[in-house]
């Protein structure tokens, strides 16, 4: 397969993405176009849908192999379950699939089509497959049955004083939310525990006890 564009935006780690797409709307990401597929052409008509489907590759896991069964963290990191039940990373062949909603589709740039998305659970740099339009119709069944042990109710973010002044107010608001959805795996509970990611180029440390996260330090990524 060829990759025809990749993806920009502030996630640099893999820990704190969202782990299904739609859940961090705040989050905008540009889609560019490889230079054998930046053509207006090819995108011409994109803006008159307001969702699409992104079909990626887990590029960071090329290398890792896989195996029939999995342990999700939502369930707990115990439980064994097959592979083709999960979304793992961790698949025979590296895809994965993500809907996000479509804020602006810039077709005729100067310097070629670009896309800004909201939504998505990419790495920055992620490469891109293909590119489908989203239809309501089709792609949506809201009687579906999951499993509801991969629900987890969002946290309450707090940040002291010192680190809230040094975030620009788009980027607090953004780390906010992402935040929120509780980064860590469901089977780590220790409050005393301090976990660490890179996010738009500031490195964040957190702790969460009685459904509170706590942001303990924020540092930009030059400094550390």
């Amino acid at each position: 397969m060829d990759i025809i564009a990749r993806i920009e935006n502030d996630y640099t780690d893999s820990f704190g993405i969202p782990r299904q797409s739609g859940l961090c709307e705040a989050v905008l990401s540009r889609i560019v176009p490889e230079p054998g597929f930046s053509m207006r052409e090819a995108f011409r008509g994109i803006e008159e849908y307001s969702h699409l489907w992104l079909i990626w590759g887990f590029s960071k896991n090329e290398n890792a192999g896989w195996h029939p069964t999995v342990r999700p963290p939502r369930l707990g990191g115990n439980a064994r379950v097959g592979v083709f039940a999960t979304r793992s990373p961790f698949r025979p062949n590296g895809l994965g699939l993500s809907c996000v909603r479509l804020v602006e589709a810039a077709v005729d740039a100067p310097d070629g089509p670009y896309l800004i998305v909201a939504g998505a659970d990419l790495m920055n740099g992620t490469p891109i497959y293909d590119i489908k339009p989203y239809l309501p119709y089709a792609d949506a069944f809201p009687e579906a049955r999951v499993n509801e042990a991969l629900a987890r109710n969002r946290l309450a973010v707090q940040f002291p004083g010192e680190a809230e002044a040094l975030l620009p107010d788009e980027k607090r608001a953004v780390l906010t939310e992402l935040l929120s959805l509780d980064p860590r795996p469901a089977y780590q509970d220790d409050p005393a525990r301090i976990y660490g990611f890179r996010f738009g180029g500031f490195h964040i440390r957190f702790r969460v006890e009685d459904g509170i996260l706590t942001v303990l330090e924020i540092t930009e990524e030059n400094n550390t």
